[in-house]
This record gives structure tokens, sequence and C-alpha cells, in this order.
């Protein structure tokens, strides 16, 4: 149907205009807003999860051509068009689903904390939409600096000085970036004449030698400018301190923001500089590799040394980066087949700790983690503690601890890769491509590099059940002292629903598999993507 066509510009309009609407509520309206930027959240999920289900079921194509959408029906490549595959429909729909549960999440009290915060959170969602589905590169400009303006006004949403601190230094950081980002697009438009991706991808064989130079140069600075975003050590260092200042649903809907980084640096480097693009085959590869080794170790060394939930959670969020950016190094199918499907359970499991960590907090006194290291390290006096012990002959857990407990277990399992979960079936599709890449014959040929990035996985999931461990003990087994947690249903539901969704993925494990599998071969063969944007084809037609 030829309606369905349009279908592509509505995650970036549907937001748009429900943001600018929002605007003109009185801000002390706080159910009115709350309704109709729920509403149009929901059927953002529905938007998203449609265009993925054209993107795999041939709607948008053959087994590797994309749909196009030229805005005003300019040619390419000098339209502003947003292109679907598999890829950008997938982060499309994380992103919704992750924006839909910290939304449900704050209507209990973090909507009311600051002014325009719905406004905010829909332009927030704008961005995203328009970074994952545009094909231009200054049109990825466009909609970068759009998330990140609305990320500041997010991250500041609240108040204390940790807060603003962190906020300063992030908006700091960020507004650095993107001046990168802009020099890097002005060389590579200077070397190329064009930034529509698609075009790009044709005329980068064709580039003289003498200005390959200078387009590398612009490629190098993208790459710093996205590596930033994605928390790449040692460009990372300011994301668990922002990660850990922000509300806690601002924090989970983040989440996905260091996947916009990932996503862009997967994207150009297996469209612009894959197996087609002559001299200029797997550039950055090395570089990608060794950082994510590199941030992979850094952050499950900062999981073992967080003390507070808030830290692990934020080095969580680094060691997902780290693991996935390393997948994209390595460059094979499989291993980049189980690297999306990472990248999706990870994004709802630390979205879904993130919140959670706000109601287990409630049930412990500020500063039980001091305490409670202090014991472990000088102790308690034998007498007082056994009389503790005879006191506490049996201990009753209350129904909202009981759940959080749950969530708090199902949480650690995902996070450590442990069956039978569905972080367990990630990562083993990940562990299993590296051990079957393209062209190796048996495990002896495998490089050195690959068995590194194997062990390192391993002993990340190690890293966080041992620290979960550690923490759960201190929470629900052991605690100081035992206070009951006020926890609203609107609170709970969100981290449940999350959680539901791994488990979902668990069972249909094989189909995520087939899907991932799909857009890993798509992306590794840009010809569909290129054909897609320089000859669309009208939907519906015989040849889709």
């Amino acid at each position: 149907m030829d309606w369905m066509k349009h279908l592509l510009v509505v995650p970036v309009l549907l937001p748009l205009l429900t943001g600018a609407s929002l605007l003109l509520i009185d801000e002390i309206r706080h159910t009115a807003k709350a309704a109709v930027s729920l509403a149009s959240s929901v059927l953002f999920v529905v938007t998203a999860l449609a265009l993925m289900q054209m993107a795999d079921s041939g709607t948008a194509g053959s087994e590797a051509l994309s749909l196009s959408y030229a805005v005003a029906s300019w040619p390419a490549p000098f339209a502003i068009v947003l292109v679907l595959d598999r890829l950008s429909a997938l982060m499309l729909a994380v992103a919704s689903i992750l924006a839909l549960a910290a939304l449900i999440y704050s209507m209990a009290r973090w909507h009311r904390a600051g002014p325009h915060f719905h406004s905010l959170f829909q332009f927030l969602l704008m961005g995203l939409a328009g970074a994952f589905l545009t094909g231009d590169l200054f049109n990825l400009f466009v909609f970068f600096e759009v998330t990140l303006a609305a990320s500041y006004g997010l991250l500041l949403h609240g108040s204390g000085a940790f807060r603003v601190r962190s906020g300063l230094h992030y908006i700091a950081i960020n507004l650095a970036a993107s001046l990168l980002f802009l020099i890097g697009v002005s060389i590579v438009y200077g070397v190329t004449g064009t930034l529509n991706m698609a075009d790009l991808a044709a005329r980068l064989p064709n580039v003289p030698s003498e200005n390959r130079m200078l387009l590398e140069a612009g490629a190098g600075l993208l790459g710093v400018a996205f590596l930033v975003k994605a928390g790449m050590w040692p460009l990372g260092f300011w994301l668990p301190s922002a990660y850990v200042a922000a509300a806690a649903p601002v924090s989970a809907v983040f989440v996905v923001l260091t996947k916009v980084g990932v996503y862009v640096v997967l994207r150009l480097s297996l469209l612009l500089f894959g197996s087609t693009s002559g001299e200029l085959t797997n550039f950055g590869g090395t570089v990608l590799m060794w950082g994510g080794l590199a941030t992979l170790a850094f952050a499950t060394s900062g999981i073992l040394a967080s003390q507070a939930l808030g830290r692990l959670a934020a080095y969580s969020v680094l060691v997902s980066s780290g693991t996935l950016l390393a997948t994209v190094g390595l460059g094979d199918v499989p291993v980049i087949s189980g690297a999306l499907f990472y990248l999706v359970i990870s994004s709802f499991t630390t979205a879904a700790l993130f919140m959670l960590i706000e109601l287990v907090e409630r049930a412990r006194e500020p500063g039980a983690d001091l305490l409670a290291v202090t014991i472990e390290v000088y102790g308690e006096d034998g007498e007082e503690t056994q009389e503790k012990e005879d006191e506490q002959v049996g201990v009753i857990m209350p129904g909202a601890l009981a759940v959080l407990g749950v969530c708090f277990g199902c949480i650690a399992l995902l996070l450590a890769g442990l069956p039978p979960l569905s972080g367990f079936i990630a990562k083993f599709a990940m562990l299993a491509g590296m051990l079957n890449m393209d062209g190796l014959g048996s495990s002896a040929e495998i490089a050195p590099r690959v068995w590194l990035l194997f062990a390192l996985i391993i002993l990340s999931g190690l890293a966080a059940l041992v620290a979960m461990m550690r923490s759960g003990i201190r929470i629900f087994w052991a605690p100081l002292e035992a206070v009951v947690p006020r926890v609203l249903v609107v609170e709970v539901a969100p981290v449940v629903g999350l959680l539901a969704l791994c488990l979902l993925l668990t069972v249909k494990g094989g189909a995520m598999i087939n899907y991932t599998d799909a857009a890993a071969r798509s992306l590794h063969d840009p010809s569909g993507y290129i054909q897609g944007v320089l000859e669309p084809v009208p939907l519906g037609s015989a040849a889709r």
C-alpha cells in the first residue's frame, strides 16, 4: 500500500509535534502533559515495531535491499533521505521500548521535578529516531545535536550540586565532540563532494590517492566524535559520573544514547570501509578492536571496584560498549549477529537496573554501602553479633522487597550471561561466532586478539556476577537495618516489563538470531543499501 511508505517519517514527526504541543500546555497541568506524552510514546512503539516487521518481512526489500524515503521527493543524493533496513529498525525498536519504560517510571514523581520534562523527552526521541534512520552525514549531525540538546536538559532535571557538576562536564565533553564531528563532516564533504552515505560508499573507492590522507583524517575525526558518545576508553571517562548523577528514568533512557555512537560506528565501518572500499578497507578496524578490548578491561575492573550500585550500572554500560566496539573491529558476520542480540539484551538489562536501583535504595539507610565495607574490614563486636543472631531466628521478607529481590536476581543473571536467560544466548552466539569466523579452519588459527576478547567477555560476566552477588547480599540478605521500601506499581511495572521482554527473547531466541543474522549479512553486503537509496524501487512493486 502506498500510504505505508510515509510510515518511515512518523518516528521523526510524531515526537517533534508532540514535544512542541506540550510546550503550549501549562506546566502545572502535569496529568494532561503526562497523558499526551504517554499516548505519543505508545504510538511511537507501535510504529517502530511495524517498521521492524516491514524491514524483516520483505516489504522494505529483499534480503538486503533497503527502503528509502526522500523528503519533498528530491532525487538522491540531494534529498534529505531516511533509510530503513533491519539494523535501523532494530535500533528504533530498542529506543522506543526503553523510552516508554522510562516514561512510565517517571510518572511516579520525576516528571514533576522540573519544567518541560515531557517536551525534552519527546525531542530526545525525535533525535534518536532521526539518527537511526537518516542516510546523510549532515542530517546525522543535526539529529545528533537535537539528541544532545535534549539530553542536557534531562540530565540537569531535578536538583543537587553533584548533578549540576556532572551535567556541566557532560555538556562540555559533548560540545567538544560535536565540534570534531562538524570538522570531520566538512573535510569529508570537501574531499568527496557529497554527504549522502550511500553516495559516499559509491565514491570512496575512486578518491584520488593524493586526497586519501585528508579523507582518512576527516573519517578519524568523525570516529573520535562517535567514540566519545559510545564511551570507548579513554574517551568515556565522563560517563560513570553523568549516568550516576542523572535521575533514574533519565539514566535508563540514556543507556540507548551510548548505542547511538556504536550504531554509527557499525554503520559507517561496514558501509564506507567494507570489503568493496579498495585501499580503505577495514579503515580503523584495529583501533576499534583494541579500543574495545581496553574499554572492556577498564569497565570490568570498574565493576569489581564499585561499592555503589549506581556506579556498577554505569560501568555495565561501558562493558556493553567495549564488547560491541571490539566485535565491530572483528567485522565477522556471525560475531556481528551475536553482538546485535547482545546489544538488545544489555540495553534492556542496564536500563532496568538503573530504575531498580532507586527502588532498592529506599530500603537502605544513607551510607549503607560504606558501613557495610567498614564492617567487612574491621568486623563487629562478637557478643553483639551473637545477640543479633539470637534475636533474629526468622526474618520475614516483605512482598515489595521480595519482588525487588527477584528482579535483582534476574538482572544479575542477564548481566553475567548465565543460563537460562537470553543474556547467555547472546554471549554464546558471539563466542561461538569467534570460534567459527569466516576463513578459519580450526581453533589453532584464531588470532590472539580474538582469544583475548573471548576471555574478557567471560571475565566481564564473572565480574558482574561477583559484584551483583556482593551487593545483593548486603541489600537483601544482611541489611544493617530492615526498612520496607515504599514502591508504586507504576515504578515496578517498567522494570518487570523489560525483564519480561528479556525472558520473551529467551523463548524466541531462534527468531531473534535469524533476524540479526540477516541484518549482519546485509551490513557486510552494502550493495542493497546503496541501491535502495540511489535507485529506489516503488513500494509494493514486483521488484520488491
